[in-house]
């Protein structure tokens, strides 16, 4: 084995350099940082060819003098630390000491600086590290770095950067989340002269948010308020009917400082809990303001990720403000769409999910006449129906009566103070006497019966009777929970539930907390659960599958959720196996009920999973491919 020896100072700077330059895009984060920690109000940022060939930030900030613009080229030189207690109260984005000495390394530099009150600039010269020249020169106030054939000196590291579109889509992407935060500062980018962005200062944090955004998606932003004794948040989050198949425009802010945390993002799709479907990414600008010796920022060389002092406090905070921010959702989802033509009467070619009408142009759009939206939903059910369901006529009227002669859930609606018998529900359903939106609706009919079609005065309105029941029995059974009176059905012979090893640990600690919703369970041994009673609205589902799902989710969830969200975890469980199916054919007097009900809960335009309750086809939509209108 080799003897141990002290590392040449160049290889170290070289190390480095492998940590907090990744690519030409860590280049600017740096720079750009450091420009806006010396107070500036106008930032530049020049690229040529992707960041391979030149990278340029000027700025008009303090600048330096001689002697610490010389300083500065050190490993661990930094005016941002005074001592020890400073070190864990970071109140500027860059302090290390490591991003101009490790840049340096591994490129040609060229710094050249000025103070307000000098009269004239200090220009120094650096080429992988060592210092080549130290002249006076003539140039504005500010600072002004050039970073010139990167990774020169360290082809291993250059032969991985990709194409000069792709490093320059990173750039991209760091300018946008750093002047997201800092409106009050001007930001130029170019690439090979030609401009990308030239973000001019702005009095209204809103007008810098929604430009980085997108056009399309500022008139759906709904403004996040939320503060308490550690935390303030503010920002913005779109409406639930906007989302992207990614997380990329989830832009996420603690102490002006852009941040990747799973924890704060996992928060944020809590707050949109039962308005997300899965896979779906809202688009959001959250900032956190914490106290800053109650996070620690020196987790890693890039600084892209902190740690809280107070974790479970502040997820829980941005939790509750997303969520609160949906309390007085009142409109249809799809009056959220991305597009608009006028009034809300005159709305453009979208659908409810805000997809715009030329992508509805499938096989089941042209063929059958239905928005894809619907027929890719359908997609999801069995196919198997004539084969596995009776037909109509073999059913025996006195199940059909059995089943049918109670509203839908068998218990009240979430929001209704009395049971309404049939004859009830049905007088309030009629169009004439519904309040709501749903009840207003005229009901056509089913279709396929999985979709029950409604009219409205605006259109067609298809509602999936599964997602609307599963909505219905969610807030049934967590109302009942909540107002401590779980509607209890015993059953005859205790079923026998066997789940494995982890799913089974992971469950036992919570069959006191499942007594709140009705839920009897017990351990048998042998990781094997006794199920003696389950909640009345959920009676006719199958047990052994519900259990089962239930042990699976908490054993398989990367996070420790509290007790209640755990709780509503297996309410959704139970909402979904306890719903009327799809391919069931429901009467008017049911489809009637289920509209009552629907507009009684909370949240009616969503299944507990996310999923919409509803779709609307405006007259727009219908008129246009009628070629009634242009």
């Amino acid at each position: 084995m080799a003897a141990i020896k002290i590392l040449p100072e160049v290889l170290s700077n070289k190390i480095a350099a492998g940590e907090v330059v990744e690519r030409p895009a860590s280049v600017v984060k740096e720079l750009v940082e450091n420009a806006i920690d010396a107070q500036s109000t106008a930032i530049t940022v020049d690229i040529k060819n992707g960041g391979r060939s030149l990278i340029q930030v000027s700025d008009d900030g303090a600048g330096m003098s001689r002697d610490d613009a010389l300083l500065c080229l050190e490993r661990y030189a930094t005016s941002k630390l005074q001592d020890e207690e400073s070190l864990f109260a970071i109140s500027t984005l860059g302090f290390r000491g490591e991003a101009l000495p490790s840049i340096a390394s591994v490129s040609r530099v060229t710094l050249t600086t000025r103070l307000h009150e000098a009269d004239e600039a200090t220009e120094i010269t650096v080429s992988g590290g060592t210092i080549k020249n130290v002249k006076t020169a003539g140039a504005p106030p500010g600072t002004l770095i050039e970073v010139a054939d990167l990774f020169f000196n360290t082809p291993a590291r250059r032969k991985f950067l990709k194409s000069a579109n792709t490093e320059m889509g990173h750039i991209t992407d760091i300018v946008d989340a750093v002047a997201m935060c800092r409106h009050d500062i001007h930001f130029k980018l170019t690439h090979n002269n030609k401009s990308l962005r030239n973000l001019v200062r702005t009095a209204a944090p809103f007008d810098r948010a929604a430009a980085l955004l997108g056009r399309e998606v500022r008139p759906y932003l709904h403004p996040v308020e939320y503060a308490d004794d550690r935390i303030s948040i503010s920002g913005w989050i779109s409406s639930p009917a906007i989302t992207r198949s990614t997380s990329q425009k989830i832009h996420l802010f603690v102490n002006g400082r852009a941040i990747k945390d799973r924890g704060l993002q996992y928060a944020l799709f809590e707050g949109y809990r039962g308005r997300l479907v899965k896979g779906s990414f809202p688009v959001a600008a959250l900032f956190l303001a914490i106290p800053y010796d109650r996070v620690d920022v020196n987790v890693h060389p890039t600084k892209n990720e902190v740690r809280f002092a107070d974790q479970r406090q502040v997820y829980e905070a941005l939790k509750t403000a997303v969520s609160n921010t949906w309390a007085g959702e009142t409109r249809p989802p799809w009056e959220h769409g991305p597009e608009t033509d006028g009034p809300e009467t005159d709305r453009a070619e979208t659908d409810s999910t805000g997809v715009p009408a030329d992508r509805l142009s499938g096989e089941a759009a042209r063929n059958q006449g239905v928005p894809a939206e619907v027929a890719e939903r359908m997609a999801e059910y069995p196919r198997m129906r004539d084969v596995m369901l009776p037909k109509a006529d073999e059913v025996k009227p006195s199940v059909n009566e059995a089943l049918f002669s109670q509203p839908i859930t068998g218990e009240p609606p979430p929001a209704l103070d009395s049971d309404p018998s049939p004859a009830e529900t049905v007088e309030t359903a009629s169009p004439a006497g519904g309040k709501g939106f749903f009840s207003g609706l005229s009901v056509v009919g089913q279709f396929q019966q999985t979709y029950i079609v409604c009219e409205s005065p605006e259109g067609v309105v298809f509602i999936d009777q599964h997602a609307a029941h599963e909505r219905i029995v969610f807030e049934t059974l967590k109302r009942r929970q909540r107002d401590g009176r779980p509607a209890s059905q015993g059953l005859l012979v205790p079923e026998t539930v066997e789940l494995g090893h982890t799913a089974a640990a992971a469950l036992s600690p919570l069959l006191p907390e499942f007594l709140q919703f009705g839920l009897e369970m017990e351990d048998f041994g042998q990781n094997t659960f006794a199920v003696k009673a389950v909640p009345a609205v959920v009676a006719d589902a199958d047990i052994t599958p519900m259990i089962r799902e239930m042990g699976e989710k908490l054993s398989e969830s990367g996070f420790a959720p509290d007790t209640d969200t755990l709780l509503d975890t297996f309410l959704i469980i139970m909402a979904c196996h306890g719903a009327i199916r799809a391919n069931r054919r429901l009467s008017e007097q049911e489809m009637r009920t289920l509209l009552v009900q629907l507009d009684a809960c909370e949240n009616p335009w969503h299944c507990p999973h996310g999923r919409p309750t509803s779709v609307n086809w405006g007259m727009r939509t219908i008129e246009k491919a009628f070629k009634r209108i242009v």
